[in-house]
């Protein structure tokens, strides 16, 4: 080794290999935490009460979540529209405080496919104590249900006392849940009594309305004969085997999108990796350098030519451009005078037709051309024209000589 190449080794404690992957590996740590921290909140399971797919309280259905997935497939969770548009039994879980909008919208996608409405019954508060726990206070008025029922049928809960003790699910008899939900319904598809329905279907669709969520919530489960019902439910109102889906747009948990998320997602990731593409090429450009470095050249050029660029600069800017055909047409006469030894005090026309009788190929041969200089009004024109006239005061003097 050379004392030249051992002094530079020495000058670089690391090597430019080194270098490199350490630059890749922090730009790839990068991209790592920025796609992290766009989705993280998509994914987040959020610990809180009410009558959620999430919820772990007394009126959440986080149990039958679980029940599914133990005797069965995992449940989905919808997030986004495209999840609702998904052909499989969607489970919407109404509480009093969800987004009235967010069912409209769900309506709206879910049309001709099967949804199980679970209308909201108790009114809660939660326990400080126990985090994504629920107090129960008192049944929530009829107006307040009635207001999510009528949102998908026209339909109204029922009044009076419920004589019968247990009610059929699909085959399972369990025990009638206290201070039952119902509403009338002719033909029910789980009755509790003669044309009292606890399950009943939309007409003209595949919607159906359970009224008592104490049948499936997590506060019936406990109940071997419900947990079982509940399975059995399910299993009724879908039309294939397969998963089942929970909502949870209803209850703002769904997929939010942001600047972030379009960025790294079709249409616009091909954008996206347009850029850093570009952004990596320029980087690798950056590296060395390709021929001789360019000289500073003067803010303002020497010579008539950079006169002529720099007027004509003017002219555009202030906007003159169209008042220049006819002053360069009065310019070109006099210099054709001129050059063509024209008599002395000839001016306008008799000038013009002094200058048409040079021309025996053409008679107003100049009118004609100083005519296109005067009309023209756009660069295209007012170029051709001054051409022409050039051309014409060349060709006489040509002839001339």
């Amino acid at each position: 080794m050379s004392a030249s190449t051992a002094d530079i080794a020495q000058q670089e404690p690391f090597s430019r290999r080194t270098l490199f992957w350490g630059i890749f590996a922090s730009l790839l740590a990068a991209v790592g935490f920025f796609l992290l921290s766009t989705y993280a909140p998509d994914f987040r399971q959020p610990s809180v009460g009410g009558a959620t797919p999430l919820s772990k309280s007394g009126i959440g259905y986080a149990g039958l979540a679980e029940w599914l997935k133990l005797t069965g497939e995992a449940p989905d969770m919808a997030r986004s529209d495209s999840d609702l548009e998904t052909e499989m039994l969607l489970v919407v879980t109404i509480s009093p405080d969800s987004d009235p909008d967010a069912l409209a919208n769900i309506i709206k996608l879910r049309k001709g496919m099967d949804t199980l409405f679970v209308l909201p019954k108790w009114a809660t508060l939660p326990l400080f104590q126990h985090e994504g726990w629920e107090m129960k206070i008192e049944r929530l008025p009829a107006v307040v249900v009635n207001d999510w029922l009528g949102r998908i049928a026209k339909a109204k809960l029922g009044g009076g006392e419920i004589t019968v003790k247990q009610i059929d699910v699909s085959g399972q008899t369990v025990n009638v849940p206290d201070q039952l939900q119902w509403v009338a319904d002719e033909h029910p598809l789980i009755a509790a009594g003669n044309g009292k329905a606890v399950l009943t279907e939309v007409e003209d669709e595949r919607f159906y309305i359970l009224t008592d969520p104490d049948l499936i919530n997590n506060a019936a489960l406990k109940d071997p004969d419900k947990a079982a019902a509940a399975l059995k439910l399910i299993e009724f109102l879908q039309s294939e085997e397969g998963p089942v889906m929970f909502d949870l747009t209803l209850h703002g948990f769904g997929r939010k999108y942001d600047l972030a998320k379009l960025l790294v997602e079709p249409p616009f990731l091909a954008l996206t990796l347009t850029i850093l593409a570009a952004a990596a090429l320029a980087f690798l450009h950056g590296l060395g350098r390709f021929g001789p470095p360019r000289a500073d050249q003067r803010a303002i050029a020497f010579g008539k030519r950079a006169l002529v660029d720099t007027t004509a600069m003017l002219l555009r800017r202030a906007g003159r451009l169209e008042e220049l055909g006819d002053r360069y047409g009065a310019l070109a006469r006099v210099r054709a005078g001129t050059l063509l030894g024209a008599p002395h005090g000839l001016q306008g026309e008799a000038l013009d037709r002094w200058l048409d009788s040079r021309d025996k190929d053409e008679p107003s041969g100049f009118t004609t051309r100083l005519q296109a200089a005067d009309a023209a009004k756009t660069l295209t024109q007012m170029h051709e024209a001054a051409e022409k006239l050039h051309d014409w005061t060349a060709r006489r003097l040509g002839e001339r000589r």
